[in-house]
């Protein structure tokens, strides 16, 4: 048996519906699962985190979790610990357009 681990579950990972500690027959599937899981999370989840996937030793394949770095002018929409409540002038939550903006 192989088991897909995420280091440490944050709060999207929570609420979610991805699952730790995921076991497959073969070493294929588990290494497939973990890497498409870590791709899914770092799409779809609030951008505070990155996420890779590693196989470490024995049968065991681990999601790992880093703080993103700064990026100069970048800000996350949502993060982690406020949840969807952003207004942000790029987020699909957002209710009101930059001036100048007829998209």
């Amino acid at each position: 048996m192989y088991t897909v681990q995420i280091e440490k579950e944050c709060k999207c990972f929570k609420k979610s519906e991805y699952k730790n500690n995921v076991t497959f027959e073969t070493q294929k599937d588990a290494y497939q699962y973990a890497n498409i899981v870590a791709d899914l999370m770092n799409e779809e989840f609030c951008s505070t985190h990155t996420f890779t996937a590693h196989r470490t030793e024995g049968s065991n394949f681990l999601i790992t979790v880093a703080m993103n770095m700064d990026i100069p002018g970048y800000e996350p929409h949502i993060t982690c610990d406020v949840g969807c409540d952003s207004t942000d002038k790029w987020s699909l939550e957002s209710t009101d357009k930059p001036k100048g903006d007829d998209r």
